[in-house]
């Protein structure tokens, strides 16, 4: 046989492998325990848009606050290393010798995820944002624990990336001298004075530099990521794994652009840290009164930075939750304005100004939307048809399907891909093979060679699943 026969012989067998991995697929797409079987076992390349914090699992966070002997409130079920003012607090030990610490365990669970949330006695979104606070006690000791449950869980469901947004970087820089630039800058944004905008940036950032910007992201990097990655051997033959940096969206203005300063000089410097985001509730007060201010801070921070990468929630609101103007400019704000290289949520896209233009633009410039089904069901109650899932690709907008916080939403992967089959039949087995490339040709992983390694495997992996329909 020459070498084209074999190649044709190679290619005709690949094309009917896929085409019966295709026909199964419609076969069962009605089905959810068929589907759960066969998505469990589908490679799904990587999650992009993953909360470290919020994906780790209540029951190890427990475990660890009962192993040190932390301090629950009764009334709230916060946790803390050390008795709290506040309400009614117990040590963990107390709690156990009053035999109570079953209860409580099912307690704490249910507060700090939505198990068992009924939907009628507590708004869904304060449920969900809420529960971070209660457990961030427990998430600082155990960060080692926590990547190791990820990455082992991925690696059983397939998943052989993930990009997680790992931690805030610790700052102690003292800001109180330029307090004036907060009031400054909202009123400069007011104005639309970008250019003045930019002038007192400048020189802020200057400012940050003298008070060595650099040495905080310096030490994160070196101390913090790379240690602790390397020392747990995150990498290897079947996993990857890459952090982004994130700032809060509710800070005061000076404090956040600091804090995105020293997240932009620190991705800038280590190929661990692959990218930037921002994050919190996008309908908080101060999120709303700064979202453009933030857009102007991004934009600056890319022309100083402009190899560094970046993803944005943005447009994560529906109608009732904010005022209807308000749905009609975030994300035509984080696209033409900081200029994202993906976008998270993007749920408000259908009550966008000039949407239409904004998802061929979104097409044209490859700006992947991240869709996280199960969170915007729960947080925001928009699922099925009012998602705007079908019109990014109908416009051919890049997808990528990620879990957002797996272990507050208790959910993984392969369930949001079950429901994708389920509740979109527009999809095909060749879509939902595109998402999953996407998940890795739109991450955000710095070494070309890595980059490529990662797709030779997920080809490998599909060759291998793919066989299993013949």
């Amino acid at each position: 046989m020459n070498k084209f026969s074999l190649f044709l012989l190679l290619l005709s067998t690949a094309f009917g492998t896929a085409q019966n991995a295709e026909t199964y697929f419609e076969n069962i797409r009605n089905n959810e325990a068929q589907l759960t079987a066969f998505f469990s076992q589908m490679p799904k390349g990587g999650d992009l848009h993953h909360h470290y914090s919020g994906s780790v699992y209540a029951e190890p966070l427990i475990a660890y606050a009962i192993k040190n002997n932390f301090y629950l409130n009764l009334e709230t079920l916060e946790v803390q290393p050390q008795r709290g003012t506040d309400g009614i607090w117990e040590s963990f030990e107390m709690i156990q010798k009053n035999g109570a610490l079953p209860l409580y365990q099912q307690k704490i669970i249910e507060k700090w995820s939505i198990k068992d949330f009924n939907g009628i006695s507590y708004p869904s979104d304060k449920q969900f944002f809420e529960s971070f606070g209660k457990f961030e006690a427990t998430i600082k000791g155990t960060f080692e624990q926590g990547l190791l449950e990820l990455k082992n869980r991925a690696i059983k469901e397939q998943v052989s990336y993930i990009e997680t947004q790992l931690s805030t970087i610790p700052c102690d820089m003292n800001t109180e001298d330029l307090t004036p630039y907060n009031e400054e800058l909202r009123s400069l944004v007011a104005k639309k004075d970008e250019k003045a905008v930019f002038k007192a940036l400048d020189q802020l950032f200057a400012t940050f530099n003298k008070r060595e910007a650099a040495k905080y992201a310096a030490n994160f990097n070196t101390n913090f990521v790379a240690k602790m990655h390397n020392d747990l051997k995150i990498d290897d033959a079947q996993f990857t794994m890459r952090y982004q940096n994130f700032v809060l969206r509710f800070m005061e203005p000076v404090d956040l652009f600091k804090n995105l300063v020293i997240a932009f000089i620190s991705a800038d410097n280590s190929p661990l840290i692959d990218g930037v985001n921002i994050v919190s509730p996008e309908d908080g007060a101060t999120a709303m009164k700064d979202y453009e201010l933030h857009m102007f801070m991004y934009k600056y921070c890319h022309a100083k930075f402009p190899k560094v990468k970046y993803s944005m929630h943005a447009g994560e609101l529906t109608l009732g939750l904010v005022q209807p103007e308000e749905l009609t400019w975030h994300i035509n704000s984080a696209v033409y304005t900081a200029g994202a290289n993906r976008i998270g949520h993007g749920v408000d896209l259908a009550y966008e100004k000039n949407n239409y233009e904004l998802l061929r633009y979104m097409a044209k410039n490859k700006i992947a939307i991240e869709i996280n089904l199960i969170s915007n069901e729960f947080i925001l109650k928009v699922k099925e048809n009012r998602h705007p899932f079908s019109l990014y690709k109908e416009f051919g907008v890049p997808i990528v399907i990620s879990t957002d916080d797996a272990g507050i939403l208790r959910t993984n992967l392969t369930e949001q891909y079950v429901l994708l089959a389920k509740r979109y039949p527009q999809v095909s087995y060749k879509d939902i093979k595109e998402y999953v490339y996407n998940s890795i040709r739109f991450s955000f992983i710095e070494e070309s060679k890595v980059k490529e390694q990662v797709l030779d495997d997920l080809d490998y992996r599909f060759k291998k699943f793919e066989a299993q329909f013949k």
